[in-house]
């Protein structure tokens, strides 16, 4: 069952595209990652999605319920947590949460806040004001919120921004928690081992969904080949390797170098001729999701202002 199934998807600001045409299927209980660089348009999708944006063209359901005439049920069922933290610094975390709770009618508002309070670990922390959280703390506070009254979908905009690994990571654990309790779940980020974590991906850039897929069918897609180059004269070889035919990129990891191309031939070759120039050491390795990210940012058109993309 798809809890978001959209077609042709278009909005646009002041004459600009935002978002071109996407299109999109999100299973129940997936963990879907949602890719791009900034200004690519996946917050205005994300808007659109939960109700709180209409779409200038195209059509689509979003838990089954019409993205044009059903916005307001699209809403109730549905938890947003934006990229910046929202709640009211000078309350405390249990004062944030009833305001929450009385929004969204939740009766008697004192049981759900506590239960959400002992579910998301906040409880010893209830009476702190909400601007003395760390961002880990306030993450979870966020999250706390718009989990509160049990959505069916949770839409998550780059929610670990400036949190620390272990906050990421105990983040992390409690979605795939909630996910396999049924939750469906859109994250948007630009961390890569963030984006492995999820069941399927979709990559936007300018506007257009130039990808989707689990994270081993997107790299197959790609099509791009990596070498791996070792040795002290790795950074020379990747010096010369920069303006060669068949080379796309070419990137320092440590004390190695990896070297990618879509056209595998001429990459070799070119890998061929710098082993030869520098007697660098060199072997076929993986191509990552990061290199995949780097090449469809690289050939994908800029139609837009970025300072005009939300």
């Amino acid at each position: 069952m798809s809890v978001i199934e959209v077609r042709d998807l278009v909005k646009r600001f002041g004459g600009r595209t935002v978002v071109d045409h996407v299109s999109m299927d999100v299973a129940e209980g997936e963990i879907s990652g949602f890719l791009g660089p900034n200004g690519s348009g996946k917050t205005t999708t994300i808007r659109v999605m939960c109700g709180l944006l209409t779409a200038d063209g195209g059509e689509g359901q979003v838990l089954g319920h019409d993205l044009r005439t059903e916005s307001l049920r699209i809403k109730r069922e549905v938890g947003y947590m934006t990229q910046r933290f929202s709640f009211y610094e000078d309350l405390t975390i249990e004062e944030n949460l009833t305001f929450v709770a009385r929004l969204f009618a939740l009766a008697p508002a004192r049981d759900h806040v506590r239960r959400t309070l002992d579910e998301l670990g906040l409880t010893s922390r209830r009476n702190q004001l909400a601007g003395t959280l760390s961002g880990g703390w306030k993450q979870r506070l966020a999250l706390a919120a718009c989990t509160m009254h049990r959505p069916r979908l949770l839409l998550l905009d780059e929610p670990t921004a400036g949190v620390d690994p272990k906050a990421r990571r105990e983040f992390w654990d409690e979605i795939h928690s909630r996910a396999e309790a049924g939750l469906t779940v859109l994250v948007s980020t630009h961390y890569m081992d963030e984006a492995e974590r999820c069941h399927r991906i979709q990559y936007i850039s300018y506007g257009k969904l130039l990808a989707s897929g689990t994270i081993a069918e997107v790299v197959a897609q790609a099509g791009l080949h990596t070498w791996v180059l070792e040795g002290p004269a790795a950074s020379k070889a990747a010096r010369m390797l920069h303006d060669m035919d068949g080379v796309d990129q070419v990137a320092p990891f440590g004390a190695s170098v990896h070297v990618v191309g879509s056209d595998r031939a001429a990459l070799q070759r070119s890998i061929a001729a710098a082993v030869r120039a520098t007697g660098v050491a060199a072997e076929q390795g993986e191509t990552s999701l990061e290199d995949v990210f780097i090449h469809m940012m690289r050939g994908a058109p800029d139609n837009t202002t970025r300072d005009n993309m939300q």
